[in-house]
């Protein structure tokens, strides 16, 4: 094959500093850039200032408009012959003109974490009801989510809960899945002897994105379900509280007399985890793997999660910490974790095995490249095979097509 030409559309601009999905959109770019791809990155969304030059790492950025035939125009300009759509809304919007102007680059769907998943969690947490994939089964956010998915000719998953729940529940395929979870380098022998010890590091700390629901109820269910029963066993501890975008709900929680710190966004997020004795993330719903948790243990801080928090992150190693969804079993295990040195040491020594193990960039990057190219060999067959798809590409481009025409015509 040629030099590749990578047309990725974003959902929002690329902010690594703000959120896990921002860092994966880089680690993805990255790799795309060591085979010294050309690489343009589109958007509709507003640019925050939060958000990465792109430009620098000779990435060309364009601006994109939703419901408009000045896309069409671009693309075939353009001439891809890959195009990544940053979670399934952008394949929905872009998909079908993707498929139209340019038929032969290979379309992947990068999920981030399942939409569908998180919503209907948290939809079932809010009406007190028990997640079943009954559920999921009667979700529109999975009709949609699933069809970009079948659209599509590689989606990548990051998380091995995922990749199950989408092999068993829905029967897709696995020629369309692609299991990638984080490409995180390796932690080396120089990194664990810089880190600071266990006597050098004081507090607790949460870090997580406030746009993000899950990270809101998580810093709520601290303050209300489990930070005074720690505050009981240890009462000089602080828990501090680091996230872009944080509102009102979440800045009225500060409490110095309670310990209860909220700082907003860290500059930099893991100088703030190296100095945490330990990282506390007691998340009641959500998807994906979550970046605060691979996070701490790149920085040697063991932490206490909930099931959803440790979901499809670890495979069969042991977590580097605790995984409690009692809360006040969270709160003691939190304390435990907090003075018991060899326990502490012992846990962190496990959060290298997993990132070592299940995260390895160099690895899973080359299979990664690897999987792309024999879809590209392929790609006529690749797409015959998959009937259900095509289907959904017939009847979406149909449909689709006349609304986002109507839209435009409408613009007018």
């Amino acid at each position: 094959m040629g030099k590749q030409q990578v047309l990725i559309i974003g959902y929002v601009w690329v902010e690594p500093n703000s959120s896990a999905a921002g860092s994966r959109m880089m680690q993805l770019i990255e790799q795309f850039l060591q085979q010294n791809w050309k690489i343009t990155f589109a958007s509709p969304a507003q640019k925050s200032e939060n958000a990465l030059s792109l430009n620098s790492l000779g990435i060309e950025e364009v601006s994109i408009e939703l419901n408009n035939t000045s896309f069409d125009n671009f693309i075939k300009d353009l001439q891809p012959t890959i195009v990544l759509f940053d979670r399934f809304m952008m394949e929905e919007q872009f998909g079908w003109r993707v498929a139209e102007n340019c038929p032969n680059a290979i379309r992947i769907l990068d999920t981030e974490d399942l939409h569908f998943l998180r919503k209907t969690r948290h939809l079932q947490l809010k009406k007190g009801e028990k997640f079943t994939n009954e559920a999921l089964l009667k979700s529109d956010d999975a009709k949609r989510e699933i069809a970009a998915i079948l659209r599509c000719d590689m989606s990548l998953i990051i998380s091995t809960y995922e990749m199950g729940l989408l092999k068993s529940v829905f029967n897709i395929d696995e020629s369309l899945l692609y299991y990638l979870p984080f490409l995180l380098n390796k932690i080396d022998e120089t990194q664990v002897k810089n880190w600071k010890t266990f006597e050098e590091r004081e507090h607790f700390v949460f870090i997580g994105n406030f746009f993000h629901k899950p990270n809101v109820d998580a810093v709520l269910t601290l303050k209300t379900k489990i930070w005074k029963e720690i505050r009981k066993n240890l009462p000089k501890a602080e828990v501090h509280i680091y996230g872009a975008y944080a509102n009102q709900q979440i800045n009225q929680l500060h409490n110095k007399k309670e310990g209860f710190i909220i700082n907003g966004f860290a500059e930099d997020a893991k100088e703030v985890v190296k100095k945490a004795r330990v990282v506390l993330a007691p998340l009641n719903f959500g998807a994906g793997i979550k970046g605060k948790l691979t996070e701490a243990m790149i920085c040697g801080t063991p932490s206490v999660t909930t099931s959803i928090g440790a979901e499809g992150m670890s495979e069969s190693i042991l977590w580097n910490g605790f995984i409690e969804d009692d809360f006040s079993d969270f709160a003691f295990m939190s304390s435990e974790l907090y003075k018991n040195k060899s326990m502490w040491k012992n846990y962190q020594e496990i959060g290298i095995e997993i990132i070592n193990h299940i995260y390895d960039k160099e690895k899973n990057g080359s299979l990664f490249i690897n999987r792309i190219k024999e879809i590209q060999e392929n790609l006529e067959t690749h797409r015959t095979q998959n009937f259900l798809g095509s289907l959904l590409q017939h009847q979406t481009l149909q449909a689709t097509k006349f609304m986002s025409k109507w839209i435009e015509a409408k613009n007018k």
